[in-house]
């Protein structure tokens, strides 16, 4: 393991090698077999649709496959056991004993508003390194990139209203649980009910009183007022056990006044989790205004998504903060994110040749060669007007008109005058040479650099219905060698 940077580890206590489709092991076999087993290869990794048909997703989860790739060896049991499948020979299995991943790996920060097509993580290596990546890399940057972007919509549906995630107790497995918190926190949460995510990451984490506590009391205001006793400075409480007007409400008041503001203290909340929650959080409001307790906020939780939440403030609902949980931690609406790891370039005699996957289906068709990705921001107002792909080794120059084209239609076009736009690389290094060379941000940084990011984008993109759609152009010298290759295969079919 010496060949780490120790700097920067962020392996898994566990040994997730074998988390892998088998097929990637069986071509790596056959291509160890091979004569061109060193060859060197290009793969990208990519999405096609946008979730809940919005208009951008928000890249998360690069930390954890730093971690995957740092940690990527198989043991003696590991190779015990494919030896027991009698499906690998003895010199394929003695080369996965020394594997060692020694490739290049480019990728987009973390937080980064992406779009489909564009190319979010690059891979240059031997072809078996490159490929036994293939499953870890979609894993953790589905997952996380999915629930980042729900995180992203509600949060933006709440206007600056705090939301908490609250989905644990709803998630796929406990992993998807303390990443999927971690994914909302760059999406822009303020804190999780997950404490384990808390210690982790470092994450806020929140958190009162379920029914069952004051279910446990002789009485609402025996509970209430045991809460209020152990935690003065915090105390929210739970209006809906039994009658949220008629009983919690008035009972919460009665803490209020008689345990709480003799010792000099405030009531910090009351939360609603049922019922009509714009109605009952109008009511509410005028009551605790009422009783003088203007400071007291309001939260709500109830199957919240995007939609609920933007319907509630719409109605005028008195809700401070919104508790968040299935709708969140499985992006409920839009569970698969369906990115993609395809080969767009193969070494031969020192030349990257292009490689496409052709589809009958259009939007199936891959972008070919060695490339790079860029994002175009507009000098006078700093919005970012699109995202180009270009070839390797091409250079676009920001004191000369730029020509972006549609990846499968020149005439659908758009040109920048020079001076008018700036270039900004997206594509950053992580791995060079199999060593981590990226300093890698806390996650407070990322959450503030997502939201920075987010700001560069116009606000017709975040539109819930039919968003603008954003350009993920091609360079003319990329369309025009998909289109010749493109060409090419169908002449020779």
């Amino acid at each position: 393991m010496d060949t780490y940077d120790e700097k920067f580890d962020f392996r898994d206590e566990r040994n997730l090698s074998l988390v892998m489709d088998f097929y990637e092991l069986t071509m790596s076999q056959c291509y160890f077999n091979s004569k061109e087993k060193d060859k060197e290869v290009v793969f990208d990794l990519f999405y096609r649709r946008n979730p809940d048909g919005g208009g951008y997703a928000l890249f998360s989860g690069l930390e954890q496959v730093i971690g995957y790739v740092q940690n990527l060896h198989f043991t003696n049991e590991d190779i015990d056991y494919l030896r027991s499948l009698q499906k690998f020979s003895e010199p394929f299995l003695d080369y996965l004993r020394h594997f060692i991943f020694t490739g290049e790996i480019y990728a987009v920060p973390e937080g980064t508003p992406v779009f489909p097509y564009e190319p979010l993580l690059r891979v240059k290596a031997k072809i078996i390194e490159a490929q036994l990546l293939e499953t870890a890399l979609l894993l953790a940057l589905n997952h996380q990139t999915l629930i980042a972007t729900k995180a992203s919509r509600i949060v933006r549906s709440a206007k600056g209203r705090a939301v908490m995630e609250f989905g644990a107790r709803r998630a796929h497995n406990f992993d998807a649980a303390n990443y999927g918190a971690r994914a909302a926190y760059i999406g822009g949460v303020v804190g999780t009910a997950t404490t384990f995510s808390g210690e982790k990451f470092g994450i806020p984490v929140l958190g009162t009183m379920a029914h069952s506590f004051i279910q446990s009391y002789e009485s609402e205001y025996e509970a209430f007022r045991a809460y209020a006793l152990t935690y003065p400075d915090s105390c929210t409480v739970l209006l809906d056990t039994y009658d949220t007007l008629k009983s919690g409400l008035p009972n919460a008041i009665k803490v209020a006044k008689e345990v709480l503001e003799p010792m000099g203290k405030r009531m910090a909340g009351v939360r609603i989790d049922s019922g009509d929650i714009a109605y009952l959080s109008k009511k509410i409001r005028k009551e605790l205004d009422r009783a003088g307790m203007q400071d007291c906020k309001i939260v709500a939780s109830n199957s919240f998504d995007e939609y609920i939440i933007k319907s509630l403030i719409e109605q005028g609902a008195q809700i401070d903060s919104f508790g968040v949980g299935e709708n969140m931690i499985c992006s409920r609406s839009t569970p698969v994110f369906g990115g993609v790891y395809k080969m767009s370039a193969v070494k031969k005699d020192d030349v990257w040749i292009p490689k496409i996957k052709i589809s009958e289906n259009v939007e199936k068709i891959t972008n070919p060669g060695y490339k790079n990705l860029y994002r175009i921001y507009d000098k006078e107002s700093g919005k970012a007007m699109g995202d180009v792909m270009a070839l390797y080794e091409e250079t676009l120059d920001e004191k000369q008109d730029l020509t972006i084209y549609h990846p499968m239609n020149s005439w659908k076009n758009k040109t920048f005058k020079g001076g008018t736009y700036q270039l900004r690389s997206l594509l950053q290094p992580i791995f060079i040479d199999g060593k981590l060379v990226y300093d890698v941000p806390s996650l407070g940084e990322i959450r503030a650099y997502a939201k920075e990011e987010l700001a560069h984008l116009w606000d017709e993109i975040f539109r819930f219905e039919y968003p603008q759609i954003y350009y993920v152009d091609v360079t003319e010298k990329l369309l025009n060698l998909k289109l010749k290759m493109l060409g090419d295969i169908r002449h020779e079919s």
